[in-house]
């Protein structure tokens, strides 16, 4: 029986990653976990505080123990991830200077294969649910997933180009990375 390979894409809003996810699902006939925080805040607003960012760490994590438990029943191989506590730590760092022991917790507890960084290379897309459209705030949260990245034991590799291509530098990766 193969191992389930969990392969999570981060990154700054609007690089693609729900695309992207999508994309590899297809791609590798599997299912992805979808990101909580969007489903939270068109049920519940755009406004919100320090204490709703645990909320979305929760449903973060329910959804993927859903979709993990789905990919073993389904005899899957892989499991793309739409953003883990790595997001939920720069979100509330970024823009509260604070961040919840239950998302550090569940850093350290957490184990994936792969992580996807998102480039910023695609241009940002307006959306009801995103707050960053100036180009400064983007290179910074890029910077602050990269240097979580490099300072952790997971494999993982920036995600850039468009469309098709980009769908197939990741492949590249996760083929590198997860199917040997």
């Amino acid at each position: 029986m193969n191992k389930l390979k969990k392969i999570v894409v981060i990154g700054p809003e609007s690089t693609g990653k729900s695309t992207l996810c999508a994309a590899l699902s297809n791609a590798y006939n599997t299912i992805w976990c979808e990101e909580y925080a969007r489903e939270y805040l068109s049920k519940n607003g755009t406004d919100y505080n320090f204490e709703n960012l645990l909320t979305i760490a929760k449903g973060q994590i329910t959804n993927e123990e859903k979709a993990t438990e789905k990919a073993i029943q389904e005899n899957k191989t892989h499991l793309i991830i739409d953003t883990d506590m790595y997001v939920m730590k720069v979100w509330c760092e970024y823009v509260f200077n604070n961040c919840h022991p239950f998302i550090l917790e569940e850093i350290s507890k957490r184990k994936y294969d792969l992580y996807l960084l998102c480039d910023i290379d695609l241009p940002w897309a307006p959306d009801e649910m995103r707050e960053y459209p100036d180009e400064q705030p983007r290179k910074e949260l890029f910077a602050l997933y990269k240097e979580l990245l490099m300072n952790q034991e997971t494999p993982w590799g920036v995600v850039s180009g468009t469309g098709e291509a980009r769908t197939k530098n990741a492949m590249n990766l996760i083929d590198q990375y997860c199917n040997q």
